[in-house]
């Protein structure tokens, strides 16, 4: 149970729960778990290119020719790569940093994988797919733009602006996601910082814009 409760997400009573529900499961339930939690343990690693977890590396997307190696996109942990495919709009390759600046919790840029960043945007994308410098630089050359996908959140925002100083002298182009109101939100329930981010990142209607069916 204790160990259970050290689970993100997962408090005292939660660890309690799920502790007697295996309890009453029969051995081989258990049995299982702990095998496939062993079994993932041991073989998803982290990249050696962009750093998301993968049970092969280079993974898929690094080994992925079709991807656009011009275009980084630079995010915290794994899981937001996951959440970023999951849009289905974004074709270039990932650098996964680790984590965020956090002085208070006594998380530094040595911390973080910013050396393998810099190596990156200067060596031209150091992708895994195709071959040689062919595979590396893509269709432009090297990397053109570092899309900065760092958490919207006070750590998150200290990243971006380290990331942007960090980068400056590479002369890629450094852009940050834009933030604003969710799809289906009312403007009378949203915060003033949402808004006034929503306003700073506006930009001219599109065609594409418009509503399927209308």
């Amino acid at each position: 149970m204790t160990e259970l409760a050290k689970l993100p997400g997962i408090g005292r009573k939660t660890a309690q729960r799920l502790t007697f529900f295996l309890l009453k499961q029969p051995t081989e339930t258990a049995t299982r778990l702990a095998e496939a939690i062993r079994s993932v343990r041991e073989r998803v690693t982290p990249c050696g290119v962009c750093g998301t977890l993968t049970d092969q590396d280079p993974c898929a997307i690094c080994r992925d020719p079709r991807r656009d190696a011009s275009l980084l996109c630079v995010v915290e942990e794994a899981a937001d790569v996951t959440a970023i495919e999951r849009a289905g709009r974004f074709r270039g390759r990932y650098h996964v940093l680790g984590g965020r600046l956090s002085p208070l919790e006594g998380i530094g840029p040595e911390a973080l994988r910013l050396d393998r960043l810099v190596d990156r945007v200067a060596n031209g994308g150091g992708g895994g797919g195709g071959g040689g410098d062919r595979g590396d630089r893509g269709d432009g050359g090297g990397v053109r733009e570092v899309i900065i996908a760092t958490n919207p959140s006070m750590e998150g925002e200290v990243t971006a602006t380290f990331l942007q100083q960090l980068l400056r002298p590479t002369g890629v182009r450094v852009t940050r996601i834009a933030r604003g109101l969710p799809v289906g939100g009312d403007l009378e329930y949203a915060d003033g910082v949402t808004i006034a981010q929503a306003l700073l990142a506006r930009r001219d209607m599109m065609e594409s814009d418009r509503p399927e069916g209308t």
